[in-house]
């Protein structure tokens, strides 16, 4: 190999190695950027007020988003209960049942559900729970939710029951436990920081959803703890209604509350990723 030719390679791979480095600077920075910007925004209105009291009439001073933060922790407990059984069934049967044929088709029907706008999703689960139960509920929103989380539980689920070494199937198997009770006993357990990795992601997802809450939750300016005795507010909502509106200090509250959930979006997100990387 020629000299010349060595040193083109050399400053090639460093200059690849610069651009990926800034890519992956760049990144990071825009969550920054974006955290910083909305502290920046709401930190005025970011007191225990916010969380701890109701939302005043518009145009009147004071009030906080505590019926919202509520609201969003009743309608993402509903989806998480709904969805992450669901979606880890189905990582079990695509992990451990399905054939090559019918597992393509289970994988790229959830693909495909995982880029379905979000509003396509709240306005079927209008059309099937909140028409026919005559009114908007936590219960409707937390089945959009679901419906949101589940693909990603599915497939994270299935990837990491695969990880699963063969040789501790065939283990429990050799001593006469049943495949059912192996996966329930043996496989699962293995898997299971995976799983909660899995689980904590599709809630991230899930938490700052606002289009299906508008044809599901609607939104309510008092407290609300019926599942399905009419609207309930949430977070994004709330969010949605305040930055939207005329009102400066509703806006800024607005920001604060975006903060917030921004803020919780990240720390679950963080969450997963220390408990995979432990796995």
């Amino acid at each position: 190999m020629s000299i010349s030719t060595y040193q083109r390679r050399r400053t090639t791979n460093s200059l690849m190695l610069s651009l990926c480095a800034v890519s992956a600077f760049l990144a990071v920075g825009v969550l920054v950027l974006i955290l910083g910007f909305v502290l920046a925004e709401g930190i005025s209105s970011l007191n225990i007020d916010l969380f701890t009291k109701m939302p005043v009439p518009e145009g009147e001073p004071g009030g906080g988003v505590a019926n919202s933060i509520v609201g969003s922790l009743i309608t993402i407990g509903l989806a998480a209960v709904i969805g992450i059984p669901i979606g880890i069934g189905a990582g079990i049967f695509l992990s451990e049942y399905a054939g090559h044929r019918l597992g393509d088709v289970i994988r790229f029907t959830a693909d495909v559900l995982t880029g379905v706008p979000s509003i396509v999703i709240g306005i079927f689960v209008y059309g099937l729970v909140v028409l026919r139960m005559g009114n908007f509920s936590a219960l409707a929103a937390g089945i959009a939710l679901a419906i949101i989380m589940l693909p990603i539980m599915a497939r994270s689920s299935e990837e990491m029951l695969r990880l699963v070494p063969h040789s501790q199937r065939e283990a429990a198997l050799a001593l006469g436990i049943s495949r059912w009770r192996t996966i329930l006993s043996v496989v699962i357990p293995v898997a299971q920081r995976g799983l909660v990795t899995g689980a904590l992601l599709a809630v991230a997802r899930a938490a700052g959803e606002t289009a299906p809450l508008l044809f599901t939750a609607l939104g309510n300016r008092f407290l609300s703890l019926s599942v399905t005795g009419g609207p309930i507010d949430a977070l994004p909502l709330r969010i949605y209604r305040y930055a939207t509106g005329p009102y400066s200090e509703q806006q800024q509250q607005a920001w604060a509350a975006s903060f917030v959930l921004v803020l919780t979006v990240f720390v679950i997100s963080l969450t997963a990723r220390l408990l995979l990387r432990r796995r």
